[in-house]
């Protein structure tokens, strides 16, 4: 009797395993597919993949009810993938497979349109007469010539695209139609909202420097080893890593293989399609969080069909079921976004190493600013390390000022411009020159208090404050966690006295204080909430790089991957904000941010220059970051992780736990933390325990929080000991137990 394995898609983690069931002999399968299956007492229908199929002992089995049809399968090389995940991440299989495939397949919101195919496809005599059923048709023009070459080069097509393919009107197709040499169907098309990106594509020759065709010279030797390799492409702001990465693609596509390049975020993926899909046309596939349903499950469905050799998208497209893959891109490798905070909690570095070893294929990380744990590997040649010192043609690294801001108030600015930056923005407004403001907060105020008892306005369902928001009115509250809004308040809550007072500055703030200062200037503020729309990013770069505006005033999403010829003055306010941060990581993150936004100026035939205000002028972070120095901030920050063992020196495990009762919490926390303890003195392995300890968001989304943070270096064992922590607490009633392996937030 045929046995197939299957993993639930539904199963919680402490039940998440192989289960077996009888392959009836008129159903097939094979590894990957997924089956609908009877589970439990009351056999209800589920949904599994199936993992293995064998000669066995029936006994007591169940039958599978059916096996879906190919499309819905994951395939040999991602069913892999997802198992690797489980072992990795400690999730279940369910979560793997779930985000591997658009949330849509289940629906398959499949689009038709109406189309047309060629009549008789096999039955043209001359280039002027074909053979119909009905006797032959005379092709009168070019045009009917140009429709029927089409149809029979590429089948049946949806009606727009081949007027715009053949230059055919509508009248005409219809004439066609009437004689019979085409006729009507109906055509499943694809949704596409980058596609007019692909009208006029074609590859321009690149020309490189001496130093990017050293670069694209040894990428290309990593590649003809055959064998799975990965370069860490190191490049200062500015030196032209985009081009030695389009040398590759060019090189990798022309050998027949498909490449995905993975960017950090959105608001970036308008440039780079814009960039590639001119270059390579409709073999282009985007996959990001805002496109549609449709749109996602589309793009999936083509490259999954093989109609794309490149996928450009933010984390999820590293899954992409790109065909014969050789070559993964990961482009401002550095950023926090590339590991994901919901299960399965996976870093996209991990997931491209695996795609690499299944497909011998080629990693390349591309940063201005590597994270210390790649420029670890590099220095141990686990990667290529691959420099570009300069920046390209004549453009050169803006010069640095670093105002403190201690003196501005002291001098009585409170604004939060200072005046060596003011000046600066004038000149650019007089000079016709373009701007960009920095300043990693949004909202007007960061967060409201009350001068009589000092309470802070906080959210009810997260322990953080407050930010102020101005809007209609009086303006409101809004919490940047869950999102709980409420009015701005006329009086403290705890002593009811109305003298509330504001501390922070936001984005808004910053937008408002220009129209005072600057009234002239055309101020573009970007930021979670002016984009809030899919298209709200492309509008907004499209009209500033258009010159619509003078300056373009944002949190991060304006501090990276930007190219604008025009922009010769970065300004950045509230510098050292982020180094506060209780992480290990702050100060690594704020010379990331730093560097990357003070390379946005001067990257063109303009002179750049950039104002730093801070109120920790002294700090080493910072001047390292004026002067662009990474491998001196390397230096230093390794020697501190090594000497607190910090990743790259160890790896962290850490436990979050989730009540919404505070008091439960701590008679849970102390049985979580018991059974913990009660694991590591039976293991061998060198374990450093912490906990439970309160997070730095204590409440969140109602629920409170304690955590669990153990040092270890991973392998099988600490694997299985933490396996057993989530399998005892998995499951229980009104709480949660989540693991995170190596978080981006300590």
């Amino acid at each position: 009797m045929r046995i197939a394995s299957i993993y639930l898609l539904d199963a919680p983690f402490h039940i998440d395993r192989e289960y077996d069931y009888i392959l009836p002999d008129t159903l097939c399968a094979v590894r990957g597919d997924l089956a609908l299956v009877p589970f439990g007492r009351s056999n209800r229908c589920a949904f599994g993949f199936v993992s293995d199929v064998r000669e066995g002992d029936a006994d007591g089995l169940k039958e599978i009810y059916d096996i879906a049809d190919s499309r819905f399968s994951l395939g040999e090389e991602l069913f892999e993938l997802a198992l690797f995940l489980k072992k990795t991440t400690l999730c279940t299989f369910g979560e793997a497979s779930r985000t591997m495939m658009p949330p849509a397949i289940f629906s398959s919101p499949h689009k038709t349109e109406n189309g047309y195919r060629f009549s008789a496809p096999d039955n043209i005599k001359t280039d002027k007469l074909i053979s119909l059923a009905n006797g032959d048709a005379p092709l009168r023009s070019d045009m009917h010539r140009s429709v029927v070459s089409f149809l029979r080069e590429n089948g049946e097509c949806e009606r727009e695209r081949l007027c715009e393919a053949t230059g055919a009107t509508h009248a005409q197709l219809k004439t066609m139609m009437d004689k019979g040499v085409i006729r009507l169907s109906e055509v499943e098309s694809y949704r596409n909202p980058y596609e007019k990106y692909a009208k006029n594509n074609r590859r321009d020759e690149i020309i490189l420097s001496r130093a990017q065709l050293s670069a694209y010279e040894q990428i290309c030797a990593q590649l003809d080893r055959g064998e799975p390799t990965a370069s860490l492409l190191f490049g200062v702001t500015g030196s032209g890593k985009t081009k030695v990465m389009l040398r590759a693609i060019d090189e990798v596509m022309d050998r027949g293989r498909g490449v995905i390049m993975l960017v950090p975020e959105i608001a970036l993926t308008p440039q780079t399609v814009s960039i590639f899909c001119s270059r390579y046309g409709e073999r282009v596939a985007v996959i990001h969080s805002s496109l549609s349903s449709g749109e996602r499950f589309d793009a999936w469905r083509r490259i999954r069909d093989g109609r794309v050799d490149l996928v450009i998208g933010t984390r999820s497209a590293v899954f992409a079921p790109i065909k014969n893959l050789g070559l993964i891109i990961v482009d401002e490798e550095h950023e926090h976004t590339y590991k994901s905070d919901s299960d399965p909690k996976y870093h996209v570095r991990d997931v491209c190493a695996m795609r690499c070893k299944q497909n011998a294929s080629h990693l390349i990380l591309a940063s201005a600013t590597p994270s210390v744990e790649s420029f670890y590997r590099a220095e141990k040649g686990i990667y290529k390390l691959i420099r570009l010192t300069e920046r390209y043609g004549n453009a050169r690294l803006p010069s640095v000022h670093t105002v403190d801001m201690r003196e501005e108030l002291m001098a009585g600015n409170t604004s939060p411009i200072g005046r060596l930056l003011y000046e600066k923005m004038n000149e650019r407004k007089e000079r016709g020159e373009q701007s960009i403001l920095f300043l990693n907060r949004r909202g007007y105020h960061a967060s409201l208090h009350c001068r009589k008892c000092g309470k802070e306005i906080s959210c009810p369902q997260c322990s953080v404050a407050l930010t102020y928001h101005i809007g209609s009115g009086t303006g409101y509250m809004c919490c940047h966690i869950c999102g709980y809004k409420s009015p701005r308040p006329t009086e403290c809550p705890e002593c009811k006295s109305d003298d509330i007072s504001s501390i922070g500055t936001g984005t808004q703030r910053v937008e408002s204080e220009l129209s005072v200062l600057t009234p002239d200037e055309r101020v573009l503020r970007m930021d979670a909430d002016t984009t809030s729309s899919k298209a709200a990013y492309e509008r907004m770069l499209d009209s500033f790089r258009n010159k619509e505006y003078d300056v373009l005033l944002g949190t991060q999403m304006v501090a990276k991957g930007h190219d604008f010829e025009d922009v010769s003055l970065v300004g950045v306010l509230l510098a050292d904000t982020s180094l506060y941060v209780n992480d290990f990581r702050a100060a690594e993150r704020t010379f990331s941010v730093l560097t990357q936004v003070i390379g946005r100026a001067g990257r063109g035939r303009l002179a750049g220059e950039a104002v730093i205000q801070t109120f920790r002028p002294d700090s080493e972070v910072i001047r390292l970051a004026a002067s662009q120095d990474y491998e001196s901030f390397y230096r230093a920050e390794i020697e501190k992780r090594r000497s607190f063992l910090f990743p790259p020196f160890c790896d962290i495990a850490a436990f979050t736990l989730s009540i919404s009762n505070e008091k439960a919490l701590k008679d849970k926390a102390k049985e979580v933390s018991e059974y913990i303890l009660s694991l590591a003195q039976k293991s061998t392995e060198p374990l450093i325990i912490y906990g439970p300890v309160e997070p730095p968001i204590y409440k969140m989304a109602g629920k409170y929080r304690a955590k669990f943070i153990i040092k270890t270096a991973l392998n099988s064992r600490v694997r299985a000991l933490l396996s057993d922590v989530l399998t005892k607490f998995s499951g229980q009633k009104d709480m949660t137990l989540t693991l995170d392996i190596n978080p981006t937030n300590t």
